[in-house]
């Protein structure tokens, strides 16, 4: 069963996240650590793996471990990619702090499709460029950013 984007919610797209990450930290994902990451309760945790499951994306059993399918860790790979790609062009790009660019990108992910996403990834790797080309964007961004910041301080 061929898996897309479109089959899956923002939900459950988080909790494909929650499972890889904590699959990478500890080979495996509990129901009571997923809960615990999302801040959602037991019972959700137990729907959303049933759905999980039905499309093919995870390997589960009640009251055992949970482990992501080839399938399913394809999709979570791609979940965490556009999160990661958001984070760093919120903190790096626009200097945005760790815990708000974090937040941002959680709610953002959801509604950039790949198109937006591929071309943000190929911003940020453009404006990070070291300046080979003798003018460094992502530098000049920055001084802007912090004169404008000191200009509403002034008013």
């Amino acid at each position: 069963m061929a898996v897309t984007k479109n089959d899956l919610s923002a939900s459950l797209e988080d909790y494909l996240e929650a499972i890889y990450n904590l699959a990478e930290a500890k080979t495996v994902a509990r129901s009571r650590d997923i809960a615990e990451t999302l801040g959602v309760s037991r019972s959700s945790v137990t729907g959303a793996l049933r759905a999980l499951k039905q499309r093919g994306l995870i390997n589960h059993e009640p009251y055992g471990y949970t482990t992501l399918t080839d399938e399913g860790r394809q999709e979570a790979a791609a979940v965490v990619r556009k999160h990661d790609i958001l984070t760093s062009f919120f903190m790096n790009v626009l200097g945005i702090e760790a815990s708000a660019a974090q937040s941002a990108a959680c709610r953002a992910e959801h509604t950039l499709g790949a198109e937006v996403i591929g071309r943000l990834l190929s911003f940020i790797e453009f404006v990070t460029d070291d300046g080979e080309k003798g003018y460094d964007v992502l530098a000049e961004f920055r001084k802007y950013v912090r004169k404008q910041e000191k200009g509403k301080k002034k008013t």
